[in-house]
């Protein structure tokens, strides 16, 4: 009797794709974001919803939300104030620009931090186009006033 070869191909999208760094500043940014915890929610991985479809972002930042324990919600559809995305290492630079112009800023997220591990530098994208660009020191969010040490974030 012939072996049967069976070919098994794996279908994933890149931004399911977590890796330990990805993992890693996912946790980082939480933990030094806590400090504004009092004003805002800091949610990783939470599933959206939005007006322009349906996505996860890596973290999403929320004016502090009301906690209803009896009922969970699995699919938000409030736009966060920032999405935060952590660029995995199979994926395209533009599948995170394109989110953020054609998905994120049209359902009225105010900021895009996007983080290229690789490189250690976070860019926050802004809806009308501009950018700033942090590669050491201290980030400052125009849009919340967060102040982050990218020496921690990177460490």
């Amino acid at each position: 009797m012939e072996g049967q070869s069976i070919d098994l191909i794996e279908e994933f999208h890149s931004e399911d794709i977590m890796s330990v760094n990805h993992s890693k500043l996912i946790h980082r940014l939480s933990v030094s974001l806590d400090r504004y915890e009092g004003q805002y929610d800091i949610l990783p991985e939470l599933e959206l919803e939005l007006s322009t479809g349906k996505c996860k972002p890596d973290v999403s930042i929320f004016n502090k939300l009301s906690v209803d324990w009896l009922n969970d919600v699995i699919f938000y559809t409030k736009p966060p104030i920032i999405a935060v995305e952590i660029l995995s290492p199979k994926q395209a630079l533009t599948e995170l620009t394109d989110k953020a112009y054609k998905q994120y800023f049209p359902a009225g997220v105010q900021a895009v931090w996007l983080i290229i591990p690789v490189l250690q530098i976070l860019h926050i994208l802004l809806p009308d186009g501009s950018k700033r660009i942090f590669a050491e020191g201290l980030l400052h969010d125009p849009v919340t006033g967060f102040e982050l040490d990218l020496a921690y974030l990177f460490k």
